[in-house]
């Protein structure tokens, strides 16, 4: 098994230098290093949430359940 350290590859970038110091102050990161890490584990978790949620919402649509709103109307979920 592949330990943290080996998966570390050094990589040059060109960032914007204001995005990346502002990253840094909102996610408390005390490096640019670790402030980058974490906004991609920001975007890594948010992209599974999504997977996840779209599977819910097509297995939902795809039961036929009826749902009737506030105003009684009836619609067919699919």
């Amino acid at each position: 098994m592949a330990t943290a350290k080996s998966r570390i590859a050094h990589k040059h970038f060109r960032l914007d230098a204001g995005k990346i110091s502002r990253v840094r102050k909102v996610l408390r990161a005390s490096t640019e290093t670790e402030a980058i890490d974490r906004a991609l584990d920001l975007v890594l978790d948010e992209h599974a949430r999504n997977r996840l949620a779209a599977a819910s919402h097509e297995r939902f649509a795809g039961s036929g359940i009826a749902i009737r709103d506030v105003y009684g109307t009836t619609s067919s979920a699919g």
